[in-house]
């Protein structure tokens, strides 16, 4: 009797977390641990960590569910190690990019052949840093896995040697291979492979101390499991073919990090890219990077706002609370997670999951999208009582 009791109180405090610290008294977190609980019952992932902050303080964070279900059962706990897939793209490749910028090194209005001379080649002499970081380059989306059989000196080599698929600034296309461009392009600039220069420019200084690119065959036990490759199952090796392929650093994916981690760049953004000890970029390097551009899609009635390596409102936007605010830049990757900052309304909102976990049918996007709108309503509502007199 008594050991069906314990098995009844695990399960339920794997569906029902108790409340972190940091909760403020009147935001609804039983609102969002229903709209996860039901998500996760619903096959939309097999667990979650959420984290929202608000006005410089971290006022919600929760673990749900388990971070693996095969080949056994272990629980998500709040400072599981996620793969982020694309939020790579902002936070590490962007970030360096603007960096590199502030620095006075590049400007985003260069061709990129004038730092990278072999992406020349097919007529992309006038691909600029700018269009790639808004993805209006012209670029597929994906190369093909044959061009990386090779050294990773051929796989860099095929990937300069792309043909556009449309004039650049002509057409919004979501494009990996323009944000891998960019990673080659922040190690020719820096000197410094892009995980390195990443390190040292925004993780160590912010003390994002779990956050970085993992070495290829690294199992690490406090990541959440993803998918099977080559009959092993991933947990700590980044999930992204490509990624893998060039050895796990990729200026598009391969990017680990926590939520509490994830909470220290969110608020040193909130506040336009510094803090207390910290300076990424001066105040006009950041606006140049959050101001929404918009960006032409293959739809004339469709307008869409990117901004330098960040989503703004675009198709991609499913996981953005519709009642955030139009300075709203956040950014989403295949594995689950999300992250959205909303300068504003003093708020982010992070969520992480492995989605793609056991066997990549997982969908998270409205999921956090709807926890984005319950922070997003509940911010304006606090910002709005602090005005009444």
């Amino acid at each position: 009797m008594n050991q069906n009791f314990a098995r009844l109180a695990f399960a339920f405090l794997l569906a029902f977390p108790t409340a972190a610290t940091g909760h403020s008294d009147d935001f609804p977190a039983d609102h969002v641990q229903r709209v996860v609980t039901k998500g996760i019952q619903a096959g939309k992932c097999p667990g979650a960590v959420v984290a929202i902050g608000f006005d410089g303080q971290t006022i919600y964070q929760d673990a749900f569910g388990n971070r693996q279900v095969e080949p056994t059962k272990v629980p998500m706990i709040e400072d599981t190690i996620f793969d982020l897939a694309s939020l790579t793209k902002p936070i590490a490749t962007a970030t360096s990019v603007m960096i590199l910028a502030d620095q006075g090194k590049l400007s985003i209005e260069d061709p990129v052949s004038q730092y990278l001379p072999d992406f020349a080649s097919h007529d992309k002499e006038s691909v600029t840093i700018r269009h790639l970081l808004l993805h209006t380059s012209g670029l597929i989306p994906d190369n093909g896995m044959s061009d990386y059989k090779g050294t990773h000196a051929e796989s860099i080599e095929n990937l300069m040697n792309q043909k556009l698929r449309s004039p650049p600034g002509t057409r919004f296309r979501y494009s990996d291979v323009g944000f891998m461009v960019l990673g080659e392009l922040v190690e020719q600039v820096s000197g410094k492979p892009l995980n390195e220069f990443a390190k040292q420019n925004i993780f160590e200084p912010l003390k994002m101390t779990d956050t970085g690119f993992r070495s290829i065959g690294q199992n690490d036990e406090r990541c959440a499991t993803t998918q099977q490759r080559e009959g092993h199952w991933m947990r700590g090796e980044v999930h992204d073919p490509r990624c893998y392929a060039l050895g796990g650093v990729a200026g598009h994916a391969g990017l680990f990090s926590t939520a509490e981690d994830l909470s220290k760049l969110a608020n040193v953004l909130l506040n336009s890219g510094k803090n207390e000890d910290v300076s990424l970029f001066s105040q006009s390097t950041f606006d140049a990077m959050i101001t929404g551009v918009e960006v032409p899609s293959a739809s004339r009635d469709q307008i869409q706002l990117r901004s330098l390596g960040w989503d703004k409102q675009s198709g991609y936007s499913s996981n953005r609370g519709k009642s955030m605010s139009e300075s709203a830049f956040g950014h989403g990757g295949f594995t689950g997670t999300a992250i959205w900052i909303d300068p504003e309304l003093k708020l982010y909102v992070i969520f992480l999951s492995n989605r793609v976990h056991p066997n990549g049918k997982g969908s998270v996007n409205s999921l956090a999208g709807e926890i984005g709108t319950i922070a997003a309503d509940w911010a304006t509502q606090e910002l709005r009582t602090s005005k009444t007199p």
